[in-house]
């Protein structure tokens, strides 16, 4: 009796069993963790911290869609991007990117305000008959957002010095 076709067999359900394992998915972040990650106080008043952020959105190419001094809120989304344009690389027709930003702004104490901010990649695909699936995810690495604030400290700075 021949057992190597009966072998081949079992060896290759059990490579395919343990090829199937899922790596656990990556903890979540507490919303502490979070904030250390989304907020960073100035050393300068609300009115200065909020239009320098809206200055940084506006040169790293979002389109500001509402702001509002009084409560602080600004929302902006960067231009979408489509096909060959995305990510650098050739994709399926139909699949488009984009990035929406929020700020929130605040003055904690006299000469010290708060900022901010949450970044949300989307994925929108539109299908055949029209069917759209959209996928958003959380920025949550770290560098994303200190880029931004190392911008908003440059153009604090900047409109400190001219004042």
């Amino acid at each position: 009796m021949n057992f190597f076709p009966l072998l081949f067999i079992v060896l290759c359900s059990l490579s395919m069993l343990t090829g199937c394992n899922m790596a656990a998915p990556a903890p979540q972040k507490t919303s502490l963790e979070l904030q250390a990650i989304q907020a960073r106080e100035f050393e300068t008043d609300k009115k200065t911290a909020f239009n320098s952020t809206m200055s940084v959105f506006q040169d790293l190419g979002y389109i500001v869609n509402s702001a509002s001094y009084e409560t602080g809120f600004i929302t902006a989304q960067s231009p979408v991007k489509t096909g060959a344009d995305l990510w650098g690389m050739h994709v399926p027709d139909g699949i488009m990117k984009s990035t929406k930003a929020t700020a929130f702004v605040e003055e904690i104490r006299p000469g010290h305000a708060k900022v901010r901010l949450n970044f949300v990649n989307m994925v929108e695909q539109t299908q055949n008959e029209g069917q759209r699936i959209v996928e958003d995810t959380a920025v949550e690495q770290p560098e994303a957002y200190q880029n931004a604030f190392t911008k908003i400290q440059e153009a604090i700075f900047i409109r400190s010095a001219t004042k």
